[in-house]
């Protein structure tokens, strides 16, 4: 994870310079990002969204910002909602990073286990998911042949485990302690891998954009791979449970279960889709790999997010849900 908190500021003049070749200005700094930095800037089209990579390091895996972009482009003519990638500058790496430019859609996001003052009413916010696992069928559907992405290596389950075990290494071992019992159990229970697909990598609410209860785009496309697609739905069914990270939320008991969210996964495909508690699993335990990098990266600030830390608590309970999910 880069700190970007200071480069946004130092570099905002050579963006500005290098997007006024594509006739696009009043660019400002938007909030949120780790892996990329993200502008608003106006263009003869209008309103549109900037990504560009950080500089000073090579724009690879998650920041590689124009393997975002690909997948968007090619993502535009099908049934999955995106933003249209309208240009693209590879710059000089890593000292010019590469951006792209993507069309402003209109809609809000709205993380339901986080955001606690959204106005949007609880009815609409439970349409809104059984609209989003439509959403996450119809990207599903897609073969990666097809789309164009076949040249693409397939990340395999055993790939996925050990991906958050290389990160679950580099933290603070405290709060996550007994984790490699927790992987050697996924590890032991592998089931059969589905047909590929392409697969977002982070598909819940807080990275979609949405018109009250209809989603509009998808977005965040930073760790996009092609591979198990219930990797995507044991994660959003994760991250639609008001009961995972013991927080309050205004949408508690008003959203629909996670049995219902899967059975519309499911109906959407055509298909019955097996051994979901694995994948829930895996996201819990991804969750608590996720959180703890967080936590390090919060922890060096100067002023550590006090809402940040609360979440160190939930950290083995993440992991005793990993254990207990597969039983």
């Amino acid at each position: 994870m880069v700190d970007t908190r200071h480069v946004r500021e130092l570099e905002l003049d050579d963006v500005v310079e290098r997007l006024r070749a594509a006739g696009i200005s009043e660019v400002r700094p938007l909030a949120g990002g780790a892996s990329s930095l993200t502008y608003a800037a106006v263009a003869s089209e209008g309103p549109v969204v900037v990504k560009v990579a950080p500089p000073g390091v090579p724009p690879v895996l998650n920041r590689d910002v124009l393997r975002q972009a690909r997948i968007i482009r090619l993502l535009g003519p099908t049934p999955v909602p995106v933003p249209e990638v309208l240009w693209e500058d590879h710059g000089a790496p890593p000292d010019t990073p590469p951006l792209f430019v993507m069309s402003f859609l209109e809609g809000n996001s709205v993380e339901p286990l986080f955001d606690h003052h959204s106005d949007c009413a609880p009815e609409v916010m439970s349409d809104r998911l059984r609209h989003a696992a439509q959403t996450m069928a119809a990207l599903h559907d897609l073969q990666p042949a097809v789309l164009g992405v076949e040249d693409e290596p397939v990340t395999g389950l055993e790939q996925e485990v050990d991906r958050w075990c290389s990160l679950l290494e580099t933290v603070d071992q405290t709060p996550v302690s007994g984790w490699e019992d927790a992987a050697a159990a996924l590890h032991d229970s592998l089931p059969a891998q589905f047909d590929s697909a392409i697969v977002h990598g982070d598909f819940r609410l807080g990275n979609l954009l949405a018109v009250g209860d209809r989603v509009t785009a998808v977005l965040d496309w930073e760790i996009w791979s092609v591979g198990d697609p219930r990797v995507d739905v044991g994660w959003f069914l994760l991250n639609c449970d008001p009961d995972t990270y013991r927080r309050r939320t205004p949408y508690g008991g008003a959203t629909p279960p996670i049995s219902e969210l899967a059975a519309v996964y499911s109906a959407a495909r055509g298909t019955h889709v097996p051994d979901l508690g694995w994948f829930q699993a895996l996201a819990s335990f991804k969750s608590a790999a996720t959180w703890s990098l967080i936590v390090k990266h919060n922890r060096r600030r100067t002023s550590p997010d006090g809402d940040v830390e609360s979440l160190v608590p939930v950290l083995p309970l993440l992991l005793a849900n990993t254990r207990e999910l597969l039983g």
